[in-house]
């Protein structure tokens, strides 16, 4: 059931003249309605204004896009990183240019950011069997460099992604392997760092982290993140210089907000760890540990909820053809008493 709303929702969400608890949405870190941060982004629209359209080549170059660029690339641990108006933005930019570089292999559900008009990457198949595909593929192919698309993780379905099959790939040939970490970076990896540091580093492995900046970390914008060479080329792309850049009052409250993010991460990782313990025996989800989506195949969880005056993530994805995907999506905005009605209702709905 699609809810119209006139307010941004946080842990709560008031429609058809009641007020919802909230578990959906990717605001992980429940900054988008963080005054803590709100008071970040008042100090940057005082300096920097409320916004800035001028192309980043321009004879006028604000000293906040190379400072925020220069930490993001130390904090995902890559040489270099680029900034774009959208995580959408992003991936395109990347994509456009591989695509002329090599043979593109996507693994099944990678984000549409990532695809090109010929690409369909499936939403049914399994990631493991995309791997052992690909291992297999790549012994018999002749092309160089094959280009490696997939997402760092499964955010519909809770599941984890490893990356130790680099590892088997022939060190004969030459790879490029493109993670969307949208949905990791300021969540999951050391300080929320995201998943640069759970994919093997290999000299014949090019690894290149795009993604929206806009979940958990709540900067409307994208990032690319690389070696010194790539970065360095894509700065002369069309979607980098033809483009509006971010907002750099938002990169003002990003780079203020460093401490705020950690501790918002901690009570997120506090608000998991108490569902999961509570609900382990009811069976009902699949997810994984210190991460905040919990997948059902129960799609009647919705309605179930609903009576609750709880709402849950519930609609076809990636189009409305697809099947329904539920989920329970917690936020760090989440208290301990929203926690436990949560698992109250769940647990009477089980009964």
């Amino acid at each position: 059931m699609i809810q119209i709303i006139q307010h941004l929702p946080d842990r709560v969400i008031q429609t058809e003249g009641k007020e919802f608890l909230y578990f959906s949405g990717t605001s992980y870190l429940g900054i988008s309605r963080n005054p803590n941060f709100q008071g970040y982004l008042q100090e940057g629209i005082t300096q920097y204004g409320t916004n800035y359209s001028s192309s980043r080549i321009s004879n006028i170059q604000l000293d906040i896009f190379e400072e925020t660029e220069q930490y993001l690339a130390t904090y995902v641990k890559t040489e270099a990183a680029l900034t774009f108006s959208s995580g959408f933005l992003a991936g395109q930019a990347i994509v456009r240019m591989l695509q002329t570089e090599g043979e593109l292999f996507y693994a099944p559900r990678t984000h549409p950011a990532l695809w090109t008009s010929n690409s369909d990457p499936s939403f049914l198949s399994s990631y493991q069997e995309w791997i052992e595909h690909i291992c297999n593929t790549t012994e018999e192919s002749t092309s160089s460099p094959l280009v490696f698309l997939t997402n760092s993780l499964d955010p519909l379905y809770g599941e984890s992604y490893d990356f130790s099959w680099l590892q088997h790939l022939s060190t004969h040939k030459r790879f490029i392997l493109v993670v969307d970490d949208s949905h990791g970076i300021g969540v999951i990896g050391n300080d929320g760092n995201g998943i640069a540091e759970q994919i093997p580093s290999l000299p014949h492995v090019e690894v290149i982290i795009v993604g929206s900046i806009g979940k958990a970390l709540g900067i409307p914008g994208g990032v690319v993140a690389g070696n010194t060479q790539r970065i360095a080329q894509l700065k002369k792309s069309p979607f980098f210089t033809a483009g509006s850049p971010i907002p750099p009052a938002y990169l003002y409250a990003f780079l203020q907000a460093k401490g705020l993010y950690q501790d918002l991460r901690k009570k997120l990782f506090e608000n998991i760890e108490l569902f999961q313990q509570e609900t382990l025996s009811l069976q009902l989800f699949q997810s994984f540990p210190n991460y905040p989506v919990f997948y059902t195949q129960h799609n009647t969880l919705y309605d179930s909820l609903y009576q609750h005056q709880i709402l849950i993530s519930s609609f076809p994805y990636p189009s409305p053809y697809h099947p329904y995907i539920t989920r329970i999506i917690l936020n760090a905005s989440h208290t301990q008493e929203d926690i436990y009605q949560l698992i109250n209702s769940l647990k009477i709905q089980k009964a």
